[in-house]
């Protein structure tokens, strides 16, 4: 008896893992005003969003958000990127499955990584920045497309190795007074840069600093006047302990990267990619925007939104659980159970 009773207790519990990613599912879709870090995260038709190793940019009180569409009805040949907005960065519209066709003939098994978009106010283009390589990270390239529309069909101008340098991983930052960085990882050099775009947002005018550190999937915000750069060792897609370094300028110097979690936790299977700073009436909240890879199921990559505590030269990232965000006030509620 007191085998069978211990064997029905872990089929129960295993019945119970299983179930909790429906589980908050559900629940999330029925209140409508909670994170659930890691779990199925539906668009307004029900769906997963997908929008991988992506970056979100605020026009007006509307967030868009674009990353890498891995669907598993994707056609090959094509790789996409999804377009989503929101009012509260909870409950999420998607707009457009935004297609690409090889525009470098780089051939089968061609990548398009971690999408960017920023809007120029001076144009009035919206112009999309991502990682273009072949099947080997040879290539190594940043690619532009622009738009008139935010949801439009974006049109390939041209790729380019910003600086004269290999990229790979790209991030943006657009800093309180609107000027805007492309952040991009170097293999050659063992670190990642932060150059600030041109006037047209199609090129980098300029280095504005060089971190010397081997980290990729850069992320940067500006918080009570100290920058926080967060970076993830490379480790392919295995997850690592992801690290923070501080400045008082864009251009450095910076201090030391130490971790942003127990590195035991190996930042709770994540990979950093974007610092979402909201500020309301009340407070100012930085959300920890994190990709939780599945190589072999893509299509099934979660993500892992926290939000940070973070002041002081300090930036810890707390256990993952879920959490309501006051989009006006800036405030935060994390369930403690």
């Amino acid at each position: 008896m007191h085998i069978n009773s211990f064997n029905l207790r872990t089929v129960l519990l295993l019945i119970m893992v299983l179930l909790m990613p429906a589980i908050s599912l559900i629940a999330q879709k029925k209140d409508g005003k909670t994170i659930y870090p890691g779990a199925v995260w539906p668009d307004n038709r029900g769906n997963p969003i997908q929008a991988h190793g992506g970056g979100i940019i605020r026009l007006g009180s509307t967030y868009y958000w674009f990353g890498e569409y891995r669907a598993k009805d994707n056609p090959p040949g094509y790789r996409y990127v999804g377009c989503y907005s929101s009012k509260d960065l909870v409950n999420w519209t998607f707009l457009k499955r935004i297609q690409f066709s090889d525009p470098e003939n780089l051939g089968a098994g061609w990548v398009l990584e971690r999408p960017k978009v920023y809007y120029n106010e001076k144009t009035k283009k919206f112009v999309m920045y991502m990682h273009l390589d072949d099947r080997s990270y040879k290539f190594a390239r940043v690619g532009v497309a622009v738009s008139d529309k935010v949801d439009g069909d974006y049109q390939f101008v041209k790729s380019f190795r910003p600086l004269g340098l290999e990229s790979r991983d790209i991030g943006q930052f657009i800093d309180d007074d609107g000027s805007c960085y492309l952040i991009f990882e170097s293999r050659p050099t063992r670190g990642f840069y932060i150059a600030r775009l041109s006037d047209d947002y199609l090129d980098v005018a300029e280095q504005t600093c060089f971190i010397s550190a081997p980290l990729e999937g850069g992320a940067i915000v500006q918080y009570n006047g100290l920058y926080y750069a967060i970076g993830s060792a490379m480790t392919g897609w295995n997850p690592n302990p992801n690290k923070f370094a501080t400045a008082e300028s864009l251009k450095g110097p910076w201090s030391e990267f130490t971790n942003i979690a127990p590195p035991e936790k190996n930042t709770y299977g994540s990979q950093s990619t974007m610092l979402i700073k909201v500020t309301g009436s009340k407070d100012t909240t930085v959300i920890f925007m994190g990709d939780q890879w599945k190589p072999s199921t893509q299509w099934d990559s979660r993500y892992l939104w926290m939000p940070v505590e973070i002041g002081d030269g300090k930036l810890r990232l707390p256990e993952p659980k879920p959490w309501k965000l006051n989009i006006k006030t800036g405030e935060v509620k994390i369930e403690n159970n």
